[in-house]
């Protein structure tokens, strides 16, 4: 994985910078000291490492503006930061950047429950917002299992989902507007308390594009109602195969579960042994599926779901008896990416996302793929909307297992493109995909994506080298192709 080579000339300004930095934001909001920079040289994607030019911490939005301008007149490359937990090294540092961490935009600013929604700073964590409202009976749905480490505005730049985004959304479902700050320094706001917005959907551009076009300095999301009911059913299945086909016929009889997830035995095992979650060892894949709403509604969609189970040779069946259980259930699932690491030195946690009916079919691949490059998978995902996060397990100390991992990696992404999915279902393309994305876009397709980071990035200096596997400047991007001596559409008036 290859980034761009530093510019040698910013990295020789280097005191100038930090300087101008320190004037910016005083005190000790300028991180420059070698070793107190390495908390910063990678996110959760720690295969990757990289000693930022300096980290600077402002602490509102003029601070932020300011940066901006100023690493804007100057030509100086920004990385943004939320709380590091990305998978996918969207906030990978460069030897030639200014890191901006957010972890001091740390406040609730308001909470409206005339109007369901909250207003927070980017760098309140996801659960810190349930947490806040849950007294009134309220909550914030997009719930990734990081959710108690992961800042919101992380989660508006990779479209952060979670357990409950199959009936309740991801973050662009749940995101009401936010005020960001452009590269040049500009400040502006998108959406609001209000519904919708009329013109372009500048709002749903810069949700998910990865601290890419500018940085979010406030937020405002839905909440919603607590539900009157929630039930989940745990379901053990003596294949992966089996526990597909489950997944495939709750969603096909119509029934929206707020969660449906699964495990195979390796994470199932992993998760039990670090949980103590109650889940049966017996069995070779495990299906958590979550009904809420009315009381009766939930009774009665609970026994179609356990009907359904059945008919696809469910070996265990256990519905929750109280919301203590319900909670342990989920905790084990919630916790299956730290308790994997335990049976693991190292692991990657991919995130492709495939059609429902696709599922047994991928399932079985990976586990032939696991066979061709002699590496151990263990299978989370959120199987409601066929976003796949098989664990990869490596032992980055032993020569080539880093190289295998990649190149396991890279087959199943590709595979989840073979089938009719995607790349990426919310950790985003980062550095982690990048090189793939030509496996699910053509040139044409980039490029035009490559233009909207252009109109908001023009000099290309925010989080450059991620995303785009091939840099095209923004004049080129913008010029008009000549065939034959002819423009194009040459009837078009221009001017």
């Amino acid at each position: 994985m290859l980034m761009p080579p530093p510019d040698q000339g910013t990295i020789a300004r280097r005191s100038e910078i930090v300087e101008a930095l320190r004037r910016i934001v005083p005190g000790e909001g300028v991180i420059a000291d070698e070793d107190e920079l390495r908390a910063y040289d990678c996110d959760a994607l720690t295969a990757y490492k990289q000693l930022p030019l300096v980290v600077v911490l402002p602490e509102n939005t003029e601070q932020v503006s300011r940066i901006l301008k100023w690493c804007h007149a100057k030509g100086v490359k920004i990385v943004p930061r939320g709380a590091g937990t990305s998978l996918s090294g969207g906030s990978l540092p460069l030897a030639d950047a200014v890191t901006i961490g957010m972890g001091r935009f740390n406040r609730i600013l308001d909470i409206d429950f005339e109007n369901r929604c909250a207003t927070v700073q980017p760098g309140v964590t996801n659960l810190a917002i349930t947490t806040a409202v849950a007294h009134a009976g309220f909550y914030y749905a997009p719930d990734p299992s990081s959710q108690i480490a992961c800042s919101i505005g992380g989660n508006v730049a990779e479209n952060a989902g979670g357990v409950h985004c199959l009936k309740y959304g991801l973050t662009t479902n749940n995101l009401l507007g936010v005020e960001m700050v452009l590269p040049d320094g500009e400040i502006v706001r998108l959406g609001g308390k209000h519904l919708d917005a009329g013109g372009y959907d500048l709002l749903g551009v810069v949700t998910g594009s990865e601290g890419m076009l500018g940085i979010v300095t406030e937020v405002t999301v839905r909440i919603l109602k607590k539900p009157e009911t929630a039930k989940a059913v745990l379901m053990g299945f003596p294949t992966s195969e089996a526990g597909g086909d489950c997944v495939a016929a709750i969603i096909g009889a119509g029934i929206i579960p707020a969660g449906l997830e699964m495990m195979d035995r390796p994470a199932i095992h992993a998760a039990e042994d670090f949980v103590h979650a109650g889940y049966p060892l017996d069995v070779e894949a495990l299906l958590i599926c979550e009904l809420d709403g009315p009381a009766a509604e939930v009774e009665h969609l609970i026994s179609r779901v356990e009907a359904i189970a059945r008919d696809h040779g469910a070996s265990e069946l256990r519905v929750s008896t109280s919301d203590e259980e319900r909670m342990r259930f989920w905790a084990g699932r919630k916790a299956a990416f730290p308790a994997v690491g335990r049976i693991s030195p190292d692991y990657l946690c991919m995130d492709g996302t495939i059609p429902r009916r696709a599922l047994p079919q991928v399932l079985a691949r990976m586990q032939e793929m696991a066979q061709t490059h002699a590496l151990r998978v263990a299978n989370v995902f959120h199987a409601g909307d066929g976003n796949l996060h098989p664990l990869i397990l490596f032992d980055a100390n032993k020569p080539t297992e880093l190289e295998r991992a990649e190149a396991f990696g890279a087959d199943i992404l590709r595979l989840c493109v073979e089938v009719g999915g995607v790349l990426t279902g919310e950790h985003g393309v980062g550095v982690e995909k990048r090189d793939l994305m030509p496996v699910m876009f053509g040139e044409d397709d980039i490029k035009q994506q490559q233009r909207i980071k252009c109109a908001f990035d023009p000099e290309q200096l925010l989080n450059p080298g991620k995303v785009y596997p091939t840099l095209h400047r923004c004049a080129e991007l913008g010029r008009l192709h000549v065939t034959g001596g002819r423009l194009p559409f040459p009837d078009i008036p221009r001017f």
